[in-house]
C-alpha cells in the first residue's frame, strides 16, 4: 500500500461488492435495535485498508423536521475527540516541540494543582489517564454551560488537589486533556481548535469538522441527541458548546473514517507510524487498547449529552469501524454494532459464514408480573419490576435497573447500558450470575436517617441533574443521569464515591445547609446548586392557564366529543362514597385547589364503572390488611372538563393532561386518580410528590428521595395491579382499568348523574 490520500467521501449506498453480505448483517442488526431500543438515529462507516467500503445513515437525524441520517450527518462525538487532542500532541512530539515525559510545567509554567504525594504530572500521564487529577475541573466542566476560556478551565485545576501520585494508578480525567490541550495552545502559539483544523483534520481530509464550534457550515446538519432517564423520560439533549479539548469535536462518520484509512497507511500526513505503534501499545496512550477474538482492538468510545460513539480499528488487519446513535449513554450499543461489524469483515475476508450477532426478544407474556418481587441473598437484595411487560432487575435497591430479555433459551440484560449476564428464574428464586436470591417479602422501611434528610433531593440544573436519595439503607448519587452510585459517609456532610464510580477516589460534599437542608452538592469539583422541585410544604402545584378557564370551561360545554365506532357496553357509574365507609376523598376538581386553581366538578364525588369499581373496593381491602386506606382524588371526569385542561395547560406540561382529540380514560369512567393515607392517624402518606404534580417527581419510577416513598408507591402499585388496573406511565397517582375499551367516551356533567 503506497502513500496514505484521503479516502474518497462515499454517500449513503450499496458496498463495496465483497462487503455487501456484511452491510445486509449490519442493516439487519441496526433495525432490530433501533427498533427494540428506540434509536432517533444510527450512522456508520466500514473501512478497509485506505478505503471507505460502506457509509449510511438510518432513521432521522433531526426527528422534528424529518430530516434523514446519512454518512454526513454531523455528531458530537465526545471523548472520541481525544484521540485528535492525543494525535496532535503526539504530532508535536515527533517534531521535537512537545516530550511527553517532560514535567508538564515546562509547558504550563503556571500549572500547580496541590501535590501531596509528590511525583510529576507529565503529559503521558495525562493521555493514559494516571495523572492523579479529578476527573472534572471546576471551570469548564462536563456541566458547565457557560463555555469558558480554555485558559480559565485550566488554570482552575489550581484549586484541586491531586488524588494519587502521578503515574501510580489509573483514573479517567476530562481535566487532563483539558490540561493537555491547553499545553499544546501554548506551545504553537495559536487557539487550540485552529491549530487542530489546520494541522490534524484538514490534512486528514477531515473537512466537514470541527472542535468546539461548528459553525455555520455544519450546523444546519446537526443531528439532535436525545437525553433518557430511568423514570421513562425522553428530552431534547442540550446543545451548549464547549471549549474541551477532551470532548467537543463534530465530526461525521464519513470523516473518522477518513481518520480510520490515515491510521493503516504506510505514511500517515500527521503523526509517524511509529508514534502510532506507541500509541497502541499494550498500555495504550490515547487509545484504548483490548483484544476481539485473539486481534488487538484499538479505539475509544464517546459520551456526550444525546450522543454515544464507538471507533474501533484492527491495526494489523487494517479494518475499522465507526458507529454513532443519538440516544445518551447507548455506548453498549455501538460498542456491540462495532464489534459485530469487525467480526463480520474478518469473516468476509475469510471466505467464512458470517458470524450472527446474537439478538434479544422479549419475554414470553405474562412472566415478567410473575416473576416480579423482592429477592434477598445474604445482605444483598434483587428487586424483579414488572414495567408494561418487560421485566427489570435491580441490585441492591439501585435506580438503575437493567432490562432482562430472551436469547435463545436462556435469559441475560439487553438494555442501551447493557448487554450480557445470566439471569435463571425459578418460582421463588433468582439466579443471577451465579449467585440465588431467595423470594421474600419486602420489608417496610424505617424513616429516613436524620443524619441525611436535609441532603436528599435534586442538585444542578435541568440538562444535568444529580439525584441524591436513600436505598436500601445507604445514601446513593445517581449522576450523569445513568450512574448510580452507593456513597459511603465520611462525616454528615461528606460522602465517598465508590471504587467502580466515574467520580472514583473523589467527594460528594453538601454545603450551604439552611433549615436544615443542604443548598449545595459538590461531586468531585463540581458545584451544583440545589433544585427546587414541588410545592412548598407538600401543597397542590399550580400552572398558570394560557387563557381565562372560565372561557375556556363554557366553550367547552358546547363543543362535540370526538366520534366513535363500535360497540360498547352501556354505562353504568357507581358513586365510590357508596363503597366502604373508610375509603376517603380528596375531589380537587370540585374544589380551587387544584393545578388550574379553578372548580370543575358541581360536586365532590368519584365514579367508576362498576367493574373498574368492584377492583376497586378488592384493592382497598388488601391495604386495609396493611394499615392503609385509599384516598380518592379523581375518576369519572366529563370530557368537556378534559377538554379544558388540554385548552388551559401551556404547551409544555401537556404531558399531564389528556388530549380531548382521542378522549381519556378517565372519560369513559375507567381511570382512578387516588393516593394512600393512615388507616391509625387518617392522614396522607408521603409518596414523595403530590397530585397533579406537574414535575418529574410524578413518574412512577422517579428516583423518590426515601425507601419508604418509595416503597409506599409501590405498595399501591400491587394493590391495584393486583385487581386488574395499570399504573399511567406519567402518574404515580393514576390507575387505568383494564376493560376502559369497552366503555364509550361519556360528556355527562356531575349534575346530571
Amino acid at each position: 500500500m503506497g502513500r496514505w490520500h484521503a479516502a474518497a467521501a462515499q454517500a449513503d449506498g450499496p458496498a463495496r461488492a465483497e462487503y455487501s453480505a456484511t452491510a445486509a448483517l449490519l442493516t439487519r442488526l441496526i433495525d432490530h435495535e433501533m427498533t427494540d431500543k428506540d434509536l432517533p438515529a444510527v450512522s456508520v462507516v466500514l473501512v478497509d485498508g485506505g478505503e471507505i467500503v460502506w457509509a449510511r445513515g438510518f432513521g432521522m437525524a433531526q426527528p422534528r423536521d424529518s430530516v434523514p441520517a446519512t454518512a454526513r450527518t454531523v455528531y458530537r462525538v465526545g471523548s472520541v475527540s481525544k484521540l485528535f487532542t492525543d494525535i496532535a500532541i503526539m504530532r508535536l512530539a515527533d517534531q521535537g516541540k512537545l516530550d511527553l515525559d517532560a514535567p508538564v510545567a515546562r509547558y504550563l509554567p503556571d500549572f500547580h494543582p496541590a501535590n501531596p504525594f509528590g511525583g510529576t504530572i507529565t503529559l503521558r500521564v495525562m493521555m493514559t489517564h494516571h495523572s492523579g487529577l479529578v476527573r472534572e475541573p471546576p471551570v469548564g466542566s462536563f456541566f458547565d454551560s457557560t463555555a469558558p476560556p480554555l485558559s480559565g478551565v485550566v488554570a482552575s485545576l489550581n484549586r484541586t488537589t491531586l488524588l494519587f501520585r502521578p503515574g501510580t494508578r489509573y483514573k479517567y480525567s476530562n481535566a487532563a486533556l483539558q490540561a493537555a490541550g491547553y499545553a499544546l495552545e501554548r506551545v504553537v502559539g495559536e487557539p487550540f481548535p485552529r491549530y487542530l483544523h489546520d494541522s490534524v483534520l484538514v490534512p486528514l481530509g477531515m473537512t466537514r469538522s470541527a472542535f468546539f464550534d461548528p459553525g455555520a457550515e455544519l450546523s444546519p446538519d446537526l443531528a439532535a441527541g436525545t437525553m433518557w432517564a430511568f423514570d421513562g423520560r425522553r428530552f431534547a439533549a442540550p446543545t451548549f458548546r464547549r471549549n474541551a479539548p477532551a470532548g467537543a469535536l463534530y465530526t461525521t462518520v464519513a470523516d473518522l473514517g477518513r481518520f480510520l484509512a490515515s491510521l493503516f497507511a504506510d505514511s500517515n500526513p500527521v503523526v509517524s507510524h511509529a508514534s502510532l505503534e506507541r500509541m497502541w501499545a499494550d498500555s495504550g496512550l490515547g487509545f484504548f487498547v483490548s483484544r476481539l477474538d485473539g486481534h488487538r482492538r484499538v479505539g475509544h468510545i464517546g459520551a456526550i449529552y444525546g450522543f454515544a460513539t464507538t471507533l474501533a480499528a484492527l491495526p494489523e488487519e487494517k479494518i475499522g469501524v465507526v458507529v454513532i446513535t443519538t440516544l445518551d449513554a447507548a455506548t453498549r450499543v455501538t460498542d456491540r454494532l462495532a464489534d459485530a461489524a469487525l467480526r463480520a469483515m474478518l469473516a468476509q475476508r475469510a471466505g467464512t459464514p458470517l458470524p450472527e450477532p446474537p439478538v434479544t426478544s422479549p419475554l414470553p407474556p405474562g412472566a415478567a408480573r410473575a416473576a416480579a418481587g423482592h429477592y434477598a441473598h445474604g445482605l444483598h437484595i434483587v428487586d424483579l419490576l414488572e414495567r408494561f411487560g418487560e421485566l427489570y432487575l435491580a441490585r441492591d435497591g439501585t435506580a438503575a435497573p437493567a432490562r432482562v430479555r430472551a436469547l435463545g433459551d436462556r435469559l441475560t440484560f439487553d438494555d442501551p447500558m447493557s448487554f450480557g449476564g445470566s439471569v435463571r428464574l425459578h418460582p421463588d428464586a433468582v439466579v443471577v450470575d451465579g449467585d440465588s436470591f431467595a423470594r421474600t417479602p419486602d420489608p417496610k422501611p424505617a424513616p429516613p436517617s436524620a443524619r441525611w434528610s436535609g441532603l436528599l433531593g435534586e442538585y444542578g440544573w435541568g440538562f444535568e441533574t444529580l439525584f441524591v436519595f436513600e436505598r436500601a439503607g445507604r445514601l446513593h448519587a445517581l449522576i450523569n443521569w445513568t450512574e448510580d452510585d452507593a456513597l459511603t459517609r465520611i462525616s454528615d456532610s461528606v460522602f465517598a464515591f465508590p471504587a467502580t464510580s466515574l467520580y472514583a477516589a473523589e467527594h460528594l460534599t453538601f454545603r450551604d445547609r439552611r433549615a436544615g437542608r443542604a443548598g449545595v452538592a459538590v461531586a468531585g469539583t463540581v458545584t451544583l446548586p440545589r433544585r427546587s422541585i414541588g410545592p412548598q410544604a407538600g401543597g397542590q402545584l399550580k400552572v398558570t392557564p394560557v387563557h381565562p378557564v372560565a372561557e375556556l370551561l363554557a366553550a367547552a360545554r358546547s363543543a362535540t366529543p370526538p366520534a366513535e365506532s363500535g360497540t360498547f357496553r352501556p354505562p353504568e357509574l357507581v358513586d365510590l362514597a357508596t363503597l366502604d365507609s373508610t375509603i376517603r376523598f380528596d375531589i380537587r376538581y370540585a374544589t380551587t385547589n387544584n393545578f388550574l386553581g379553578s372548580v370543575f366538578y358541581s360536586t365532590a364525588h368519584a365514579f367508576l364503572q362498576r367493574p373498574a369499581a368492584q377492583a376497586l373496593l378488592r384493592a382497598h381491602h388488601r391495604l386495609r390488611a396493611l394499615g392503609y386506606g385509599l384516598l380518592i382524588h379523581d375518576g369519572y371526569r366529563p370530557w368537556y372538563v378534559t377538554k379544558t385542561f388540554w385548552d388551559a395547560t401551556p404547551p409544555p406540561q401537556r404531558w399531564m393532561v389528556a388530549n380531548p382529540a382521542h378522549g381519556s380514560r378517565h372519560n369513559r369512567g375507567c381511570a382512578v386518580d387516588l393516593t394512600l393515607y393512615d388507616l391509625r392517624t387518617g392522614r396522607p402518606i408521603d409518596m414523595g410528590g403530590t397530585y397533579d404534580e406537574a414535575t418529574e417527581r410524578s413518574y412512577p419510577d422517579y428516583p423518590v428521595t426515601s425507601d419508604l416513598a418509595r416503597w409506599h408507591r409501590e405498595v399501591l402499585r400491587q394493590a391495584l395491579e393486583g385487581e386488574g388496573f395499570t399504573r399511567n406511565v406519567d402518574e404515580w397517582w393514576h390507575f387505568d382499568y383494564r376493560d376502559w375499551r369497552s366503555y364509550p367516551i361519556l360528556n355527562v356533567a356531575f349534575e346530571d348523574l
